[in-house]
């Protein structure tokens, strides 16, 4: 079938031929044609919207974006650390400062941008966004469209996007996503539950929204979380290496077709078993009367001897002395077969993939977002804050655990305390950048607030949990329970094996917990600077003088450091390379210097620091603007 669509564009384009050629001495009819082969050529699928304009992007037309640090909310508690920042103003002005330090650097990003719900959530140049405005949904694409292809050049080829989104703009940014970064790296969108109860719109509740994931190159790059299952609940003397085991399954079954050469007799010490327990019946199995289905071993006579001389058989009593055997399952361990055939041993960490409605479980509901905020005394003014296990489910994903975090829509700070956690629980060395406005002083009084009481006062535990017990709820226990009796048992008889208990009703099951408790902490070590976003007038008189006041802070947010003045050190010209030289006994613990382009070092002084890495201050920081004003530093 023809695409009526390219036939229509093709007529249109002869008709503008002609019209160029009667036109062609007309300078402003060809210019305006010229414009309308254009559009007509543009792509055709995709979403379409009026374009808007914020007053950030008119400001930058006669300023220059820089940072300015807030020494006086510096937070520094971990010595020889790498430093978290927290910067305070429009995210596009951040943003497009992030891509002369962190172009193709930052490895996760999660972002929980305005849903456009018409209901004060979405501040469009300091207004509101009401569900009356005709145009709420194209300022909200052309709000998102700078800032998610800022967001694209930011990641490195293995970088990975979370976005939350809900069903107001979540099938527009679907197609928006896909156009910056291709429908290719699309992975997956996750119902995520955000109560268990909700209002109505017509005959259901709202109860979900989503996680939208999409991965900026590489899609090798999730790893799958270390499984442990409350079913694995038995120990031997292999428990170390091979963990907890079960016992579900016996060597011997009848459901799949009968096999003659998995049909023998098992001698173990002294005494013979046959599958199915009968040794009458292996006699008449043995003579060709046997079903299809019958009974016989699932393992042959070489992996059994191998299972048994290393303990993967258990032999189970009943009280009149009959016996059977059980294989055992390992939660750490397997038996494998080599290329030679012949069985081994094979440690592994039993893993499973996110699914893709692993998020409905209430531990990532907003109910929990608001139990994670008052911890720090904080309401949650923004209604829809996300929970710390959220965020922290969703970066344990990506493989790197000293990634960089980006959240440019940061809120209430929850990316903060989960990248702290998730350090703490796996050994990553992980930092985060969080771009926030001062709304109704958001940042100053919540995100900050929040970030500083982690880092200085908040109580944390790393344990373990031990599954002492799984008790299925069944409509007895309604009637004559005993399961406090038993859980008031167990606390009794493992009393000094843990550190403290706990309890859980979960999918229909009871659970109690013996909880080792490894670390505990009163603030999670951490350093983080504060900056604010900031302008310098093109039109200044001594412009590269005023950018250069501002170098200190790019320096510091590329490479997460402090300079300080003694481990890292900033040389603007000669006078300060000089001074380096005439105090170099006061500097036995510099770690690096970073020099203007323009300093150069005499034979000495090179001698000096041949040991020091050196960074020079890279021309992309403010060369491009100082061209376009016509000066150079």
């Amino acid at each position: 079938m023809p695409n009526l669509s390219k036939l229509k564009r093709e007529k249109m384009m002869v008709f503008l031929a002609q019209l160029k050629k009667e036109h062609h001495d007309n300078d402003e009819s060809l210019i305006a044609i010229g414009e309308i082969e254009n559009a007509l050529n543009e792509k055709k699928y995709g979403l379409l919207w009026e374009e808007h304009e914020e007053s950030v992007d008119i400001k930058m037309r006669s300023h220059i974006p820089v940072f300015t640090e807030d020494l006086s909310r510096e937070i520094s508690s971990y010595s020889s650390k790498e430093y978290n920042f927290l910067l305070e103003g429009d995210n596009l002005h951040s943003l497009r400062l992030l891509q002369k330090t962190h172009l193709g650097k930052i490895d996760v990003i999660y972002i929980d941008p305005p849903y456009n719900r018409g209901k004060n959530d979405f501040v469009y140049d300091d207004d509101y966004v009401g569900s009356e405005d005709s145009f709420k949904h194209s300022k909200w694409l052309s709000f998102m469209e700078k800032r998610l292809r800022i967001a694209f050049s930011l990641l490195s080829e293995d970088g990975l996007l979370f976005v939350s989104i809900d069903d107001n703009e979540q099938a527009a940014l679907k197609i928006l996503l896909d156009d910056i970064f291709s429908e290719s790296n699309f992975i997956i969108s996750i119902p995520r539950i955000t109560k268990k109860s909700g209002k109505t719109t017509g005959s259901f509740s709202k109860n979900h929204d989503y996680v939208m994931v999409y991965t900026r190159q590489n899609k090798n790059i999730f790893v799958m979380e270390e499984h442990t299952d409350p079913h694995f609940d038995k120990e031997d003397e292999w428990v170390e290496e091979r963990g907890k085991y079960k016992q579900n399954q016996t060597l011997d079954y009848d459901s799949l077709s009968y096999s003659a050469s998995l049909d023998y007799p098992l001698v173990i010490d002294g005494e013979t078993f046959y599958p199915g327990g009968s040794k009458e019946g292996w006699e008449e199995r043995q003579n060709g009367n046997h079903k299809r289905a019958d009974w016989a071993w699932r393992w042959n006579k070489k992996l059994f001897d191998f299972g048994y001389k290393n303990g993967f058989i258990a032999i189970n009593r009943k009280a009149d002395g009959s016996a059977r055997i059980y294989t055992k399952t390992y939660l750490n361990a397997v038996i494998k077969k080599d290329e030679k055939g012949e069985y081994y041993i094979d440690y592994i960490k039993r893993t499973k993939p996110l699914s893709s409605i692993g998020l409905v479980e209430n531990e990532y509901s907003n109910d929990n977002a608001k139990k994670d905020l008052a911890v720090f005394g904080l309401k949650d003014d923004f209604d829809y804050s996300k929970p710390v296990e959220l965020i922290k489910r969703l970066i344990k994903n990506h493989y790197n655990k000293n990634a960089i975090v980006l959240d440019f829509f940061a809120g209430s700070g929850t990316t903060a305390q989960a990248v702290l956690e998730l350090n703490i629980e796996d050994g990553g060395n992980r930092r985060f950048i969080l771009c926030t406005n001062n709304q109704n002083n958001i940042c100053e009084e919540v995100t900050y607030k929040r970030c500083k009481d982690v880092i200085t006062s908040y109580h944390y535990c790393k344990d373990r949990k031990t599954v002492l017990m799984e008790h299925k709820i069944t409509l007895k226990d309604f009637k004559s329970s005993t399961i406090n009796d038993e859980i008031a048992e167990l606390k009794k008889e493992h009393k000094k094996e843990y550190d403290k208990f706990a309890t859980e009703i979960k999918k229909g099951y009871v659970y109690l917990y013996g909880v080792t408790v490894f670390q505990e902490y009163r603030g999670i070590p951490a350093n983080m600077k504060y900056y604010r976003t900031d302008y310098v007038s093109r039109d200044a008189e001594y412009l590269s003088d005023a950018l250069l006041e501002h170098i200190s802070e790019m320096i510091q947010i590329e490479h997460g450091i402090k300079l300080d003045g003694k481990e890292y050190v900033l040389v603007l010209d000669d006078t300060d390379a000089d001074n380096l030289e005439e105090r170099w006994n006061e500097f036995p613990d510099l770690k690096a210097v970073y020099v203007s382009s323009n300093v150069l070092f005499t034979t000495k002084q090179n001698e000096m620091l041949k040991n020091t890495k050196l960074y020079v201050i890279p021309d992309y920081y403010f060369n491009f603007e100082l061209r376009e004003e016509g000066e150079t530093w």
